[in-house]
């Protein structure tokens, strides 16, 4: 090896280290308790903010049954409720003048708003369907005849057998 090779070897070598070195020598940000709190709080309250909108996700499929909703969701809302009045007195500048119940139930129709997309009435779906279905019939081909030397029913558009190949013009 020449001394030219040694010493870009050497350059990419240090710079490989100073780059994986790097993140030890930056300066780390450390966090208060008190951010730290706020930040569990905060994923506790998305974590119910899922709960609560799977919860009626199910009960408008029938998975819960009709005695369970009501109590389910009095708690869910009554555990959401308690994490907001928590955020509310760790983050009291960005507490909102309505209850923390009110707020809980618009942050999850706004949620509901977000995932849902456009509602289609049942006569607009029939409509779309029977669209289809014409548009369907319209594009097929009806069977033409039968092929004279093996019986196979052909289109009307076909020029050789499908079945035996043999022409039918």
């Amino acid at each position: 090896m020449d001394l030219g090779a040694v010493f870009l070897l050497l350059a990419v070598l240090l710079l490989v280290i100073f780059y994986v070195a790097q993140p030890l020598f930056q300066r780390a940000t450390r966090l208060t308790e008190g951010e730290r709190r706020l930040s569990a709080l905060l994923a506790e309250k998305d974590r119910l903010l899922n709960a609560l909108q799977e919860l009626d996700f199910d009960a408008s499929l029938g998975k819960v049954s009709a005695e369970d909703y009501p109590a389910q969701r009095g708690a869910l809302l009554q555990a959401g409720a308690q994490v907001l009045r928590q955020i509310d007195q760790l983050a009291p500048a960005q507490a909102a003048a309505t209850p923390a119940e009110d707020r809980l139930e618009a942050a999850i129709a706004t949620r509901r708003l977000a995932t849902s997309g456009p509602a289609v009435s049942d006569e607009d779906l029939e409509e779309r369907v029977a669209q289809r279905r014409a548009s369907r019939s319209a594009s097929r081909e009806k069977v033409a005849g039968f092929c004279p030397r093996c019986g196979k029913p052909v289109l009307a558009s076909d020029r050789f057998c499908p079945s035996c190949g043999s022409s039918l013009k």
